[in-house]
């Protein structure tokens, strides 16, 4: 019966400490993977996730991009980002819609913001104007 508690004991621990999910941004507290500045701007943030369920927060997207040059993204199961409508809300990286417009600071100076979706982008255009980008054309512009 010891036996037999022992391997259920470590198979939830495996389980649990392998969970490829979001992990809160602790805002104020934790530091930016890229660029070690402490993450605070809740519209600008950003995480990706690997296929082993570690977790690398960044302060912005700006930041996340740039740390994709230097590793194998094969091993990166989620991109997520802030919603900049939903400060706080991570969503998929991938799916979200981009707006770089100079009336919109980002905590690293190069005024990228993720929508969750297009028309929300396209709502942000009309008031702030400049550039929309996909995830792809974000990928592009970062030599991904």
């Amino acid at each position: 019966m010891v036996k037999y508690s022992i391997v259920v004991f470590m198979f939830l621990l495996l389980v649990t400490s392998c969970n490829v999910g979001p992990k809160p941004i602790a805002y104020g507290s934790d530091g930016c993977h890229f660029c070690r500045m402490t993450i605070v701007d809740r519209q600008h943030a950003a995480e990706i996730v690997t296929d082993k369920g570690k977790a690398f927060k960044f302060d912005s997207s700006e930041c996340m991009m740039n740390h994709l040059k230097d590793i194998d993204q094969k091993q990166v199961a989620l991109y997520l980002v802030n919603d900049y409508n939903q400060p706080g809300e991570l969503i998929n990286a991938t799916k979200a819609t981009y707006l770089i417009s100079e009336r919109i600071p980002s905590p690293m100076g190069e005024f990228l913001t993720a929508f969750k979706t297009e028309q929300a982008a396209v709502d942000a255009l009309m008031t702030y104007e400049g550039d929309l980008l996909t995830w792809e054309q974000l990928k592009l512009r970062f030599n991904l």
